[in-house]
């Protein structure tokens, strides 16, 4: 059984799996597995760029979003002609001649990856490029991407980097995808800030910086940067408490932080410990 592996930490957003993917399929019949892709509206496999933070502390992550070839695939029941079958090999196919577009298999995929063809009066999507893979190539994905950020392949052969992947959508994890990605704590939330002395209106490099997750007591430590810049990355969503300390300023404590989506303290100042001379 084939399965696609995305390596999220090697995607730089180039787009070209997307282009790829068009130019295989806009204007060409690959049947019986496909009919030409319409030249807009249609992303059988789409770029996705996830831009999370605030300014100035931002962050931009990017994805290939394609069709997940579930071994459950809801898609598949939904069609009343059957028109929607998977093959030996794991691949999803809607055959373009027995569809009647009816479009009940668009509400039915969680992943939303099913597109509707006006004009051919058929739902289509990615085919896994079956056509492709029947003469031994590879999807047009998989060899144009330049960081070989996606991977293709038989699931017994990709047993190890199965291992370090996951599902895009964990409450889905019943449908049985065949397209996992790794490196996903990429996507999961961050916090971050900076640190600086307002006395001297300077940024505090080499501050000790500790997280702690008040739910589960995890704790990470980190030191500020020269720009007094701190991150933490791949945080679950709870409820955190920060503690900053550096030799000869005052602690600072930050407390009850809640962590949903990415969170910026903004700039933290640091007070340095009065001196005190002797009378």
């Amino acid at each position: 059984m084939k399965v696609f592996i995305v390596d999220v930490s090697l995607c730089k957003g180039c787009y070209t799996c997307q282009i790829a993917c068009k130019d295989e399929h806009v204007g060409n019949d690959w049947l019986p597995y496909a009919k030409a892709q319409p030249f807009t509206g249609h992303f059988w496999l789409k770029m996705v760029e996830k831009e999370r933070g605030s300014y100035p502390k931002v962050k931009v992550t990017y994805y290939p979003y394609l069709c997940f070839h579930c071994d459950h695939a809801p898609c598949i029941p939904s069609c009343n002609v059957k028109a929607i079958y998977k093959r030996k090999d794991g691949l999803v196919i809607i055959d373009p001649v027995k569809c009647t577009g009816c479009r009940d298999c668009l509400y039915a995929c969680p992943f939303d990856v099913i597109y509707f063809n006006e004009n051919l009066n058929i739902a289509q999507k990615c085919t896994g490029c079956a056509h492709l893979v029947d003469k031994g190539d590879t999807p047009r994905c998989v060899d144009a991407c330049p960081n070989d950020v996606i991977k293709f392949g038989e699931e017994e052969d990709f047993k190890d980097l199965i291992k370090e992947a996951s599902n895009l959508k964990p409450n889905l994890e019943h449908v049985k995808p065949r397209v996992l990605y790794q490196h996903l704590e990429l996507l999961k939330p961050f916090l971050t800030g900076a640190v600086y002395d307002p006395e001297k209106d300077e940024c505090i490099e080499n501050a000790k910086v500790t997280l702690t997750n008040n739910i589960s007591g995890e704790r990470w430590e980190t030191t500020t940067d020269v720009f007094g810049d701190f991150w933490f990355n791949g945080l679950e969503s709870s409820t955190y408490e920060v503690r900053i300390e550096k030799s000869g300023y005052l602690p600072v404590k930050i407390e009850n932080i809640k962590l949903e989506e990415d969170v910026n303290l903004g700039d933290i100042k640091m007070y340095q410990i009065p001196h005190v001379s002797k009378s």
